[in-house]
C-alpha cells in the first residue's frame, strides 16, 4: 500500500476546485499570489507602468490599484478600485487591488497619507469625502496621461481621443490602442494641469453597479493570505501566555522542563518596563505610537506551534497580580460603576438651558442602565510574524491600521523606520481589536528575543479572549422631566465607565430637541484594558438612550414611533423621520400581535458628531416572542438607514446585514466577566456567539435614504439600535423592561 500524500488546506481547496469546474478559473499558487501581488516581494508590488503612486498598468492591460485601508470585510479593496475605475474608464474585469505599502509611505514623505496621520492612511473609509476626491482625481489623471500618450503616438489632438473599457480610440480615424500598449509612455507624461473630475450626474459605475468583491475569488479558492497563513523560510512559532490579571507582572518562572521538550528552541519573557523605543524618534510621534503597550508575558519558541503550546503548559509562572486583584467579581465592578453616577463628574459633555426646571415638570422618569465588558471575538485569533536582525525588521501582520502598525513595530524593535519592511495581510475579523497594534508590539517584542529567524507568534483562543481590549463596562443614569404634553422638557444624563467614549450626548434629543439638557461623565479606575469595539461608545449609549426614550413614551401614554417623530419634528435632518417611517411601514408597525409577542423600535446615528445630515442614521424594528417559561425568540429584524447616498448597493446591504447580526449577538449574549481580577471566559463554549440557525429574518430597507450628498459608512451604525429595539419589544410583549445586557441573563418568565 502506498503512502498518503500530505497536502495543506489551501492545496486541497485548489485541487477540488480544479476538479469541480468553474471555480478553478483564476486559481493561482497560494504562496505566490496576493490579489495580483507577490506579498513577500522586496519591492512595492507589481511590475508595470506606474501612472501615480496609486495606479499601475501592465502591458496586459491589468490595472493595479493600491488600497491604503486594510481589508477587514468592509469591501475597501473593491470600493477604492471602483472610484479609480469611474474616472479611468478601464475594463472592470481587468482591475486588481493590492495593499499600499507603509514602507514606501515613509520613504516618500507620506505619499499615501493625505497629510493626515490619524485617519488619512489607516482607518480611513474608502467613501470619506477626502478619499473619494483623491481616488477619483487619480483615475482622471491617469486617464488623461494615457490619452496624451496616445495623441503623441498618433500625432493628433488629445481632444480627438476617447477612452473606454481600457481602449483608447482616435475618433476620426477609428485607430485604437489598448491601455497596456501605451501605459509605459503615459507614465512619462507630465500634465500641465490636473483634469476636472466628472459631476456625479455623469457617473456610470458608482451608484449604478454592484460588482462582487474583488477578493472573493481568492477567499473561495484559498489563495487569500491571512496572518495565520504566513509561511516564510526558516519560520518558527511562539506560544504566548500573559499575566492573567491585566497589569500584572512576572515574579518568577521555571522553564526547565519546557526547554527539554521536542522542538523547543527558547523560552523568553516580555517585560512592559523594559527600555524600548526609537533612539532618534523626534517629538510629534505618529498617532497611536504611544497608545499601545505590551503586557508581561512568557513565550515558548519552537519549530512547530503545537510543540510550543505543549511546552508552554509546563512552564511554572508565579504572577504578581498587582492592583487588579482588588476586583473580586463582575458584580463588584458593576456596583462601583453605578455608585460612581452619584459622585461629582469628571467632565461635562453637554449643557443647555436650565436643568433645575426638572422638578417643576408634571412627571419624572428615571432609570439606570448597564452594558458589560464585551470581546470583539474575531474568527482569526491574534497573531503576527516578525524577523529581527541587527540591521532590519521585516513584519507580516493582519493589522487594522497599517501605518500605525509600521511605526509601532519600528518603535518596539528600536529600529529606524527606513530599516523596516511591513507586509499587510488579509484580516479574519477585527471589529476594533486590532487597532493600536498592541498585538504587533508583542510579536516584535518576542521576535527580538530570538533574532535571525522569523517568529510567528499566535494567541490561543483562550489567551486572546482573556487578554482583550474590551468594550468598556458602562453605567448611565437618565432622568427626564415630562411637561403637560408628555414630552421631555428637561433631561439629566450621567455616565460612568472605564474607557469613556463621548457618545451619550451625540443624538438629536440632547442636541436641540429637548430644551434643557445636562450630560456629564466619570472615569473609573478599573484595571481591565478597554478599547474600540464596533461603534465605540455608541453601541452602549444607543441602547441606553433609546430604551429611555421608550420609557418616556410609555409614561406619556404615547405610541413609541409617534413619540420619536414628535421629538424629532424640529430636528434639521429629515433623514431621521424618513428612516423611522420607512422601517415602521416595512415592518408592519402597529399590527395586532398575540399575547407574548411584541414589536420594539429604536433609532440611532453613528458618525454625526453633533451635526445634522452627517454620519449614518439607522432605525430598527424588532419583532419578538417570549414564551411563558421565559424563552425569547427574535422572529424578525427590520432596518432602514440614511447614509445620504450609496455607491455600491450590494456592499451596503452586506454591511447592514452584518451590523444588525453583530448588534443582535451583542445584545443577547455578550459579556466578559471578572473573578479575582482575572477574565473568566476563554472560548466560545463560555462566550456564546449567535449560530446561523438562531439568526432571525433580517430585512434591510433602502427607502430611508435622504439623497443627501454624503456617502457615510454602514459597518458600525447598525450595531447600535438593535439591542434597544429588542428590549423595547420585550416590554411590549410581556411588560418587563430590559435595562442591562446581555438579555440572556434576564428572567423573562411571565403569566
Amino acid at each position: 500500500m502506498g503512502t498518503m500524500p500530505t497536502i495543506s488546506r489551501r492545496q486541497f481547496i485548489i485541487s477540488t476546485a480544479a476538479f469541480g469546474g468553474g471555480m478553478a478559473l483564476g486559481i493561482v499558487d497560494a504562496d505566490a499570489a496576493f490579489l495580483g501581488q507577490e506579498p513577500w516581494a522586496a519591492g512595492d508590488g507589481l511590475a508595470g507602468a506606474e501612472l501615480n503612486p496609486w495606479i499601475s498598468i501592465g502591458a496586459d492591460d491589468i490595472v493595479t490599484v493600491r488600497v491604503a485601508t486594510p481589508e477587514i470585510g468592509n469591501g475597501c479593496m473593491t470600493q477604492t478600485p471602483m472610484l479609480v475605475a469611474e474616472e479611468l474608464a478601464c475594463d472592470w474585469n481587468k482591475i486588481r487591488a493590492e495593499f499600499a505599502p507603509p514602507s514606501r509611505d515613509f520613504r516618500e514623505n507620506g505619499v499615501y497619507a493625505l497629510g493626515d496621520a490619524p485617519t488619512g492612511y489607516f482607518s480611513g473609509r474608502s467613501t470619506s469625502p477626502e478619499r473619494m476626491k483623491l481616488m477619483l482625481q487619480m483615475g482622471a489623471s491617469a486617464r488623461e496621461r494615457l490619452k496624451a500618450a496616445a495623441a503623441a503616438e498618433w500625432k493628433v489632438p488629445v481632444a480627438e481621443i476617447a477612452a473606454k473599457d481600457s481602449v483608447l480610440t482616435h475618433t476620426p480615424s477609428g485607430r485604437t490602442l489598448r491601455y497596456g500598449e501605451i501605459a509605459a509612455k503615459a507614465a512619462t507624461v507630465a500634465l500641465s494641469a490636473e483634469p476636472a473630475t466628472k459631476p456625479q450626474s455623469e457617473w456610470t459605475l458608482l451608484g449604478k453597479a454592484s460588482p462582487p468583491k474583488l477578493n472573493n475569488p481568492q477567499i473561495v479558492n484559498g489563495s487569500a493570505i491571512y496572518g495565520m497563513d504566513v509561511r516564510v523560510p526558516g519560520m518558527v512559532y511562539a506560544a504566548l501566555r500573559q499575566s492573567p490579571v491585566h497589569g500584572g507582572k512576572i515574579r518568577s518562572f521555571d522553564a526547565a522542563k519546557a526547554k527539554t521538550m521536542p522542538g523547543v528552541l527558547a523560552v523568553v519573557t516580555v517585560d512592559p518596563h523594559e527600555p524600548r523605543g526609537l533612539k532618534d524618534m523626534k517629538t510629534g510621534a505618529p498617532f497611536g505610537y504611544a497608545d499601545t503597550v505590551v503586557r508581561a508575558a512568557v513565550a515558548v519558541i519552537a519549530e512547530h506551534y503545537w510543540q510550543a503550546r505543549k511546552a508552554l503548559d509546563t512552564v511554572q509562572v508565579e504572577w504578581d497580580d498587582g492592583a487588579g486583584a482588588h476586583w473580586k467579581t463582575t458584580g463588584q465592578m458593576v456596583d462601583a460603576c453605578v455608585a460612581a453616577l452619584e459622585k461629582p463628574a469628571d467632565k461635562v459633555e453637554k449643557q443647555s438651558g436650565d436643568v433645575k426646571l426638572i422638578d417643576k415638570q408634571d412627571k419624572i422618569v428615571e432609570a439606570t442602565y448597564v452594558t458589560p465588558f464585551s470581546d470583539q471575538a474575531p474568527m482569526e485569533p491574534l497573531n503576527g510574524t516578525a524577523l529581527v536582525t541587527a540591521d532590519k525588521l521585516e513584519v507580516w501582520h493582519p493589522a487594522q491600521q497599517s501605518k500605525q502598525a509600521f511605526w509601532v513595530a519600528a518603535d518596539e524593535a528600536g529600529m529606524h523606520p527606513s530599516k523596516v519592511t511591513f507586509h499587510q495581510t488579509f484580516i479574519g475579523g477585527a471589529f476594533g481589536r486590532r487597532i493600536f497594534a498592541d498585538d504587533l508590539r508583542m510579536v516584535v517584542a518576542i521576535a527580538k528575543k530570538f533574532p535571525g529567524r522569523p517568529v510567528h507568534t499566535i494567541w490561543s483562543r483562550e489567551e486572546q479572549t482573556r487578554q482583550g481590549k474590551y468594550r468598556p463596562l458602562v453605567a448611565a443614569k437618565l432622568r427626564a422631566g415630562l411637561d403637560k404634553t408628555g414630552m421631555p422638557a428637561v433631561i439629566v444624563a450621567s455616565q460612568a465607565s472605564k474607557g469613556h467614549f463621548p457618545r451619550l450626548a451625540d443624538n438629536p434629543y440632547f442636541l436641540g430637541c429637548i430644551p434643557n439638557v445636562l450630560v456629564d461623565a466619570r472615569l473609573l479606575p478599573i484595571h481591565v484594558v478597554t478599547g474600540a469595539y464596533r461603534g465605540p461608545g455608541y453601541n452602549s449609549y444607543a441602547f441606553m438612550v433609546e430604551t429611555f426614550i421608550d420609557e418616556c413614551a410609555h409614561e406619556a401614554g404615547m405610541d413609541p414611533l409617534e413619540y420619536r417623530l414628535k421629538l424629532l419634528a424640529n430636528w434639521p435632518d429629515p433623514g431621521w423621520a424618513k428612516v423611522l417611517r420607512e422601517v415602521a411601514d416595512k415592518s408592519g408597525w402597529g399590527k395586532e400581535l398575540p399575547k407574548g409577542m411584541g414589536q420594539g423600535i429604536a433609532i440611532a446615528n453613528w458618525g454625526m458628531n453633533g451635526k445634522p445630515e452627517a454620519g449614518t442614521t439607522v432605525g430598527v424594528v424588532a419583532t419578538v416572542e417570549v414564551t411563558k417559561s421565559g424563552i425569547l425568540k427574535v422572529h424578525q429584524l427590520d432596518a432602514a438607514f440614511d447614509c445620504g447616498r450609496v455607491v455600491n448597493r450590494d456592499a451596503v446591504l452586506n454591511l447592514a446585514q452584518g451590523g444588525v447580526i453583530f448588534g443582535l449577538n451583542m445584545a443577547l449574549n455578550e459579556e466578559v466577566n471578572v473573578k479575582d481580577g482575572r477574565m473568566v471566559e476563554g472560548n466560545f463554549d463560555q462566550y456564546p456567539i449567535l449560530r446561523t440557525g438562531d439568526t432571525p429574518q433580517v430585512n434591510i430597507h433602502f427607502g430611508g435614504l435622504s439623497g443627501h450628498d454624503r456617502f457615510a459608512e454602514l459597518g458600525e451604525p447598525p450595531a447600535g439600535p438593535v439591542g434597544p429595539a429588542i428590549g423595547n419589544a420585550i416590554f411590549r410583549a410581556i411588560g418587563k423592561r430590559i435595562r442591562s445586557t446581555p438579555i440572556r441573563k434576564h428572567d423573562l418568565t411571565w403569566a
